[in-house]
Order: C-alpha cells, then structure tokens, then sequence
C-alpha cells in the first residue's frame, strides 16, 4: 500500500511538474495574448465571428494552456481578461486570470492549446469576475461557431454565457471547456497593479493606470472590436 501511495504521489508530482515547470514572465504572456488575437482574427475564414466578438461583454486570452497527462491528467493556464467599458466602448485594462481542470484516465502525452473565451452576457460577465467559477457548473458554456461571416442566430450560441474556442497546431476550432476552473491571478495583478486591487476593480476601472506592457493588447482588442452593439 505505501509503495502504491508513493507511486501516486511521485505520478502526481510528475504531471505537476510538466504543467507548472515553465513558467513566462507576465510582459512575455501579455504579447503573446497580443499575437494569438491578431492571429486568430486575420484569419477571415477560420476566425472568431465578428459578430459574436462585437456583441462580447468580456474576452478570456489564454495562450498556451498547457494540457499533461500520465496516468493523473490536468490542464492550467495564467491568461489576461479584459471586459467593455461602462460606455460600452473601449476595452479595460487586462486583468490575470488562472485556468485549471483536471481529467482521470489512462493516457500520456502532452500539448499546449492557445484557448479564447468570449463572455457573451452580464450573467457571464458577473461569473468571470468572481472569485471561481467553473464553466459548465456555475455558467453555462459552448463551443464557438468558427469563421468570421459565421451566424450566430441559433439557441445553443444566443444562450450560452460563453463560448470558447482553441487553437492548437495552426488548427482554430470552437472547444468545449466543461469542468474548467477560472480564478484571479492574483500574483499577475500584484506585478502589474500593485498589491490588493481585484480583477472586478482592475476590469470596471477601478484601476485608471494600463500597464505599458498591456498596450498592445488593450490597442489590438479596439481594433476588431472597439463598440458593442
């Protein structure tokens, strides 16, 4: 029994080790949230609709969720949230957000998903700037139409909280996220605000200074995206 639980144990910190043992500074996180966007909306025929991205009430970025597996599998991600102004124009300054699930089950393996979030309602919004909330659980989730003329005039996507999409080897595709657990990055928001701001107070302006490292990113959301119809 000690040698089953030792085994566990060292499984365990194996997987931990292979999804939290890299980890980039948040500069580096915040260009790369920057460029997947860019990316992913340049490509007209497999992008996010702009429709949908126009009608968002806030925009979960997280590049490079990172996804181990040996025998315990799990994924974790540290990403950026940005919501609408009060106006309804213009993004907020991003806030750090952690993403992180878990799955059972007899695999090995490894990979690393650029994944995007759109949080299509109040109701959505309000679950994003909790303390944790888990998608599919706590709000409703689905995965999101792909291609930038696509429709969005159907239940599944006019109901949902938020539709998710990921990206994974050049491939862009809606994703199901059901189980995942999103969480303030609190250590993030220290780098870049300083000590005891909330991602609520950081995202409804609370917080007036947007870091220099966030330019980038705040520029790249007004550009496909600066009114909420």
């Amino acid at each position: 029994m000690k040698i089953r639980t030792l085994q566990a144990i060292g499984i365990a910190g194996l997987t931990a080790s292979l999804l939290y043992g890299h980890e980039e500074s948040v500069a580096t996180r915040l260009a790369t949230s920057s460029e997947t966007l860019t990316e992913i909306m340049s490509a007209p025929d497999s992008g996010i609709p702009q429709e949908l991205l126009e009608k968002s009430q806030c925009i979960v970025i997280v590049p490079g969720l990172k996804k181990a597996a040996f025998i315990v599998g799990g994924k974790y991600g540290r990403g950026f949230i940005s919501c609408r102004s009060n106006a309804g124009q213009g993004w907020s300054s991003p806030a750090g957000v952690k993403v992180e699930g878990g799955s059972f089950g007899f695999q090995i393996g490894g990979s690393e998903t650029d994944v995007i979030m759109l949080v299509m309602n109040k109701r959505g919004s309000e679950k994003l700037l909790s303390s944790k909330f888990t998608l599919g659980a706590d709000a409703s989730v689905a995965a999101g139409p792909v291609g930038r003329s696509a429709s969005a005039d159907t239940d599944l996507k006019l109901h949902a909280e938020i539709l998710t999409y990921s990206r994974s080897r050049g491939v862009f595709a809606g994703l199901a996220l059901n189980g995942a657990t999103l969480r303030p990055d609190r250590e993030t928001n220290t780098e870049l605000y300083g000590s005891g701001l909330t991602n609520r107070q950081i995202v409804m302006g609370t917080q007036k200074r947007s870091p220099a490292a966030a330019a980038d990113l705040t520029a790249n959301l007004n550009k496909y995206s600066a009114r909420k119809e």
